[in-house]
C-alpha cells in the first residue's frame, strides 16, 4: 500500500477550523467592538507588552497558518468537486502552497 499524507492534511484542516471556531469571535469582539466603542480601554504599555510577548506572536502566526492551511484544505476539495479533478495536481501544490506561502508571510510579520 502507498504511504499517503492525507493523515498530516486533515489534521491541519481540523486544527485550523477549531482554532479559528474559537479565538476567531473572541478577537472580532475585542478587536472590533470592545476597545473601538471604548468598553474596554487598555493602556499603551499594557497592549505593547500583550502584542511584544513570544506567546502572542506564537498565538497569531499558529491561528493564520493553521486558518490559511483549512482553506486550502477546503477549497482544494471544493475545486475537485465542481469537476477540476484532472488538474488535481496544480490545484494540491497552488493550495498548500499558497497556505505555505502565507505561513511564512505571517512569520516575517509578526516575528519581524
Amino acid at each position: 500500500m502507498a504511504k499517503s499524507n492525507e493523515p498530516i492534511v486533515w489534521s491541519l484542516f481540523s486544527a485550523g477550523g477549531v482554532l479559528t471556531a474559537l479565538a476567531a469571535p473572541a478577537l472580532i469582539v475585542l478587536l472590533g467592538f470592545a476597545i473601538p466603542l471604548g468598553w474596554i480601554t487598555p493602556s499603551f504599555e499594557h497592549v505593547d507588552g500583550l502584542v511584544g510577548h513570544w506567546l502572542t506572536k506564537l498565538f497569531v502566526v499558529a491561528l493564520v497558518s493553521l486558518g490559511l492551511f483549512h482553506w486550502a484544505h477546503r477549497f482544494r476539495f471544493t475545486l475537485i468537486d465542481i469537476g477540476l479533478k484532472s488538474l488535481d495536481t496544480l490545484i494540491t501544490v497552488a493550495c498548500y502552497g499558497g497556505a505555505i506561502v502565507g505561513t511564512g508571510v505571517a512569520v516575517y510579520v509578526v516575528w519581524l
